[in-house]
């Protein structure tokens, strides 16, 4: 979390045998893990008959992510904000930078800087710090505050979903979400957080999401109960990433 101050498809064999794994192939596979912690996340094609959306995870990338700083520039057609940001997929892929977070950093910083300021902002399931969730990652966030000399406005702080908000957190003006819809035990807890920080008719909630899978239809529905939202509709780039099933939402806590 950072608070920001203001200024069926079935496999292709009935019952397959038990399969004998050696010594070797354990090692292997360890040491595989520790070179590319995402590798178990992602689709083998030659493992499933079909294309069948539910096993699609984590996007396929063309290797894993390990203590590296990238430059990101917003908006990207024409840049107003440039950070530094340090990414680092070995305690999960909340380490990295995600579409989802990258898009509503870009639409923030369209709205330009008279958007944010003078306002309370809470960031939710944040990982790098780049609008995208636990504590191993509190480091990676710290680093990204100082590496953009932002420790006069920022705070990295842990919180966990469905568990009671601090009371020395500031009630949020504007809550940040991106890329938080992909761990179906969490739904309901994510949306009893969002549901306790915001205050009906006052709190804006900017929500960006991937389309992975069918399960991200429950976590909408459970949404709904508490929630009303419109897709953000002066995004001049809206149609370049709906394209790739990205949605950036505008919620509003119901009465």
């Amino acid at each position: 979390m950072a608070i920001i101050q203001p200024t069926s498809h079935s496999l292709p064999f009935d019952d397959p045998p038990e399969p004998v794994v050696s010594s070797n192939e354990i090692a292997l596979d360890e040491a595989l893990d520790t070179l590319d912690p995402l590798r178990h996340l992602r689709t083998d094609p030659s493992n499933f008959a079909g294309d069948d959306e539910d096993t699609v995870i984590v996007p396929s990338q063309p290797r894993s992510i390990l203590g590296e700083t990238i430059r990101l520039t917003f908006p990207v057609d024409s840049p107003l904000v440039s950070i530094s940001l340090k990414v680092d997929a070995s305690n999960g892929c909340g380490g990295i930078a995600w579409p989802a977070g990258e898009v509503l950093s870009n639409y923030i910083a369209f709205r330009g800087i008279g958007y944010l300021q003078g306002k309370k902002i809470v960031e939710v399931g944040s990982g790098t710090g780049c609008d995208n969730s636990s504590s191993p990652l509190l480091g990676i966030m710290q680093q990204n505050v100082t590496l953009n000399n932002l420790q006069s406005c920022v705070s990295v702080r842990e919180l966990n979903w469905g568990e009671t908000l601090p009371s020395d957190m500031p009630p949020p003006e504007l809550i940040l979400a991106a890329d938080c819809v992909y761990f179906e035990p969490a739904f309901p807890l994510l949306v009893q957080t969002l549901s306790e920080m915001a205050v009906s008719g006052s709190t804006e909630i900017l929500f960006c999401y991937k389309k992975r899978r069918k399960a991200d239809k429950r976590f909408f529905a459970m949404l709904k109960k508490q929630f009303s939202w419109e897709e953000v509709e002066d995004d001049p780039n809206r149609e370049i990433y709906n394209r790739e099933a990205i949605s950036l939402l505008s919620l509003t806590k119901r009465p």
